[in-house]
């Protein structure tokens, strides 16, 4: 797919893993709709702006992937704004640390809403308008930990394993109408997502969270670096104007994960 003058959604995109993303679609020359909830408004506005940089058009629409009729009216807004949409990334994600014997039912909850439904509703609310136009991309965001389970996570590791279904299902059923569907899976980025809630798991046994940060990744990673938001952008760049890969969730890790 030639990327200039195409136009994507990049849900979660206030920050972190979708500001990357926005920003490296936007130096491509795709307009860029930013979707987030109302309370990332300001956030989201910083990330309009330095799309705008970029010499693209963007604009912040408010949305909570979980909630079908709010994904249907974003999905209406960036049609019509644009006229056609034809790329989506999944990306809108959340995370928290408890073990499965005192995790709450909120806790699980949340994250299956946010992370697997999200991905859901917003794929079925762009698909019809994919298939019509005969094409599209829809980029899913899944996780290191998608592909391999981790204690206090097994909420958060049931959603990233079911996004990789998912894509997959989807890919087949999308692939005749010439709309590939993927995923990425993002390893160790330094992201308020590590920062507030996975750092301070990791320090738990003394140090600081850098200090927890630096020994993870020298220990984990065979690049010995993390991965940034821009590694990310650069692989939904990669998946977007490759024609003939679907159904793939391509490894983003540093190494960490290598299959």
């Amino acid at each position: 797919m030639e990327l200039k003058d195409k136009a994507a959604v990049v849900t979660g995109a206030a920050g972190g893993i979708g500001r990357g993303i926005a920003l490296s679609l936007a130096r491509e020359g795709v307009n860029v709709v930013i979707a987030d909830l109302a309370s990332a408004e300001l956030h989201a506005e910083e990330t309009k702006k330095l799309v705008e940089e970029a010499g693209v058009e963007a604009m912040v629409v408010t949305c909570d992937v979980t909630n079908e009729a709010e994904v249907q009216a974003m999905a209406k807004t960036a049609i019509d704004r644009f006229g056609h949409v034809d790329i989506l990334v999944n990306n809108a994600g959340v995370i928290s640390v408890a073990p499965v014997m005192s995790m709450t039912e909120q806790q699980w909850d949340l994250v299956i809403d946010v992370n697997l439904k999200g991905t859901f509703l917003c794929s079925k609310a762009f698909a019809a308008h994919m298939v019509e136009r005969r094409s599209g991309r829809i980029i899913n965001i899944s996780s290191l930990a998608g592909r391999k389970g981790a204690a206090g996570l097994a909420h958060y590791c049931a959603t990233k394993f079911g996004v990789i279904g998912f894509t997959q299902a989807l890919a087949m059923e999308l692939a005749a109408a010439n709309v590939t569907v993927n995923a990425i899976c993002p390893g160790e980025v330094d992201s308020a997502m590590w920062r507030e809630v996975l750092l301070p798991a990791l320090s738990a046994g003394g140090g600081t969270p850098d200090e927890a940060w630096q020994r993870f990744i020298s220990e984990r990673v065979p690049l010995g670096r993390a991965q940034t938001p821009e590694d990310i952008g650069q692989a939904a760049v990669f998946l977007c104007r490759a024609d003939n890969i679907t159904g793939e969730a391509l490894n983003v890790t540093g190494g960490s994960e290598i299959r």
